[in-house]
């Protein structure tokens, strides 16, 4: 159906909303009045992203018919000559969702519905402890499994050097047991190195956590040394999971193929939303790799996830950021009107029936909220010889 068939059913107007603690909400409308909802953002990169939204929108979106969401995102990808990023996959990620959001409750129905149908009732979820500069992490674990919370994250090391000392592994391996010794076996613990580890360390680093079983050992290297996986997999037992700055399809190709990966962590707000990580997934199923999406940011990208991780099969579970360290001054359920649809009941979360996403935005919250001025940039670490570390 064209623009000029699609009668009172097309794209009128849009509005972006930048909010505290780091985030960017896209509110997309219909001529009949229908509204979709989409968070396009980039951590710290929030007006680079929303140029982004504006120059895609007005350039392929407004005025057309917004039940053709594959052809959308084709235009939106294929119409450039330059693709894919973080901040084109995260714009493009934004429109996505709202697009979804707007077609499920145009036609009555969660977003799952419309991809075939639920594979499970429910998503576990784990909860982050410690921080970026892992600290206290015993005590927050026990407080987060008293919580009713069976999985837990937490990074492995703060900042660290290309080559560091034996009391660095140390460190990490002593958290590491703590934490297990804290919870037990039947905790699972997944293990952050967050890209900060060089590939001379991180064959120290996973020998020494070994003996405390991590669920999975999350972006060991830098997804530019993905080429470094095999090895490791040659020399760890721990699963490994990466994914979280890997933006499409293309982009996870080769370690589907290497065998290398155990876990996949695409982000529905930075991987081209709901229709590109859906194809990621079934990608992933096809080799045997489970799905775990990375998800730090608002509501809107948690319903999307969940969406996701309903009609996948090989979803394993579901990061989530409620009382996350980021969100000092605004959280994930404060946005919406009924925040009971992110209750979580023995560390697992219903999937969402209600139509689209499954979720309310409280607008006038939003409002209020965007009138902040909100300026969160990514910290910049550095060793001490003054050189930049990776955050």
């Amino acid at each position: 159906m064209t623009a000029d068939d699609a009668g009172g059913n097309r794209i009128a107007d849009y509005e972006l909303f930048e909010v505290p603690p780091r985030w960017l909400f896209l509110r997309l409308e219909t001529a009949d009045g229908t509204v979709g909802w989409g968070e396009p953002v980039v951590e710290g990169r929030a007006h680079t992203v929303r140029a982004a939204v504006e120059e895609l929108l007005d350039s392929y979106l407004i005025g057309e018919n917004p039940e053709n969401i594959q052809d959308h995102w084709q235009a939106m990808y294929r119409g450039g000559f330059y693709r894919g990023g973080p901040v084109l996959m995260s714009a493009i990620a934004g429109i996505d969702q709202a697009l979804w959001d707007i077609k499920g409750k145009q036609l009555g129905a969660p977003v799952h519905q419309l991809l075939g149908g639920q594979a499970r009732d429910r998503i576990r979820v784990y909860q982050w402890i410690g921080g970026d500069e892992p600290s206290d992490v015993a005590s927050a674990a026990q407080a987060q499994v008293d919580a009713g919370f069976t999985a837990l994250k937490m990074n492995a090391t703060p900042e660290i050097e290309r080559v560091d000392t034996p009391a660095t592994v140390e460190a990490a391996a002593t958290r590491l047991r703590e934490v297990r010794e804290a919870v037990g076996p039947e905790v699972d613990i997944g293990v952050d190195f967050h890209g900060r580890v060089t590939k001379p360390m991180v064959k120290r680093l996973a020998s020494a956590l070994e003996p405390y079983e991590p669920m999975f050992i999350e972006e060991p290297v830098l997804p530019e040394h993905n080429d470094a996986l095999p090895a490791l997999a040659a020399h760890t037992d721990i699963p490994i999971a990466t994914g979280e700055r890997m933006y499409s399809r293309w982009d996870y190709k080769e370690v589907f193929e290497d065998g290398a990966v155990d876990v996949i962590q695409p982000d529905l707000s930075h991987a081209g939303g709901i229709t590109e990580v859906y194809k990621i997934a079934s990608m992933a199923e096809a080799y045997d790799v489970a799905m775990a999406p990375h998800c730090p940011l608002g509501p809107v990208a948690l319903a999307s996830c969940v969406q996701v991780d309903a009609c996948s099969p090989n979803a394993l579970i579901q990061e989530q950021s409620i009382d996350i360290h980021y969100n000092e001054t605004t959280d994930v359920l404060d946005y919406l009107a009924d925040p009971s649809v992110f209750d979580y009941e023995d560390g697992f979360v219903t999937v969402p029936t209600d139509p689209g996403l499954g979720i309310e935005i409280d607008e006038a919250f939003l409002r209020e909220q965007s009138q902040q001025e909100v300026d969160w940039h990514n910290p910049v670490w550095r060793h001490d010889d003054g050189s930049v570390a990776e955050w």
